[in-house]
């Protein structure tokens, strides 16, 4: 059976005199992806006559006939966004990252790109319009870069974010093969910078206080004075 196959189908039949008659072999169980597209191998099948009527044929009358079983060509493309690293800002931007791995069996590339979100205040780049200019080998993978914008109005919310892309293999043939990926972005309110007031010994520095009062300044005569009359008196 080609391509390692199974087949199903009759092992005798009878035929009346003059007669023709069809039966169906079916060839199924075989990995389609595991070979290139429209790759053919032959397949023979072998008739023998082993009577006529009810007379047993002594020497038995082979007829062989030749068949070709071809793979068909499968576009298939996997898009998947990276998740995010956590919350972002309002105000700010946040990159994610698409891969497109071609599952198919003949090289493809990404037709067109789509992004959708359900925040009004979110915008998004064209990043991946770059991958629709590299073919993709069977089995391999690309990737672009998704940069999504926060207003600085932007409310706290989570937004979907929704990116779909299509083969165009499958478009230039005439079929449609698409695939979505979606991630989920929170949007938080700006950080607010309060910082705390610092106490008297939180950076080691020694304050000098000074002390002010209301009393009146004792000069320094009055205070000589007062000396010079006690030593007088202690004479007498």
């Amino acid at each position: 059976v080609p391509f390692e196959g199974e087949f199903d189908g009759p092992e005798s039949e009878t035929i009346g005199a003059g007669n023709n008659k069809s039966f169906s072999l079916t060839i199924m169980n075989i990995e389609v992806g595991d070979f290139s597209a429209e790759v053919t191998e032959e397949f023979t099948i072998t008739g023998t006559l082993v009577a006529r009527g009810s007379v047993p044929q002594p020497i038995p009358d082979s007829r062989e006939g030749l068949g070709q079983l071809q793979i068909p060509t499968i576009h298939s493309l996997r898009a998947t966004l990276s998740e995010p690293v956590g919350p972002m800002n309002s105000g700010s931007e946040m990159t994610l990252t698409l891969e497109v791995k071609n599952l198919g069996n003949v090289v493809d590339r990404v037709g067109s790109t789509e992004i959708s979100d359900n925040c009004p205040l979110l915008t998004t780049d064209d990043g991946l319009a770059s991958l629709t200019t590299k073919d993709i080998p069977i089995g391999g993978q690309i990737q672009g870069s998704l940069t999504i914008t926060a207003s600085q109005s932007h409310p706290q919310r989570n937004c979907d974010i929704e990116v779909t892309i299509s083969s165009n293999g499958a478009t230039n043939s005439g079929g449609s093969e698409i695939s979505e990926s979606n991630v989920r972005v929170s949007v938080e309110p700006p950080p607010t910078n309060q910082e705390a007031p610092e106490g008297p010994n939180d950076n080691g520095e020694i304050i000098e206080e000074v002390v002010s009062s209301n009393l009146s300044f004792v000069g320094i005569l009055p205070i000589l004075s007062v000396i010079l009359l006690a030593s007088m008196n202690k004479k007498r």
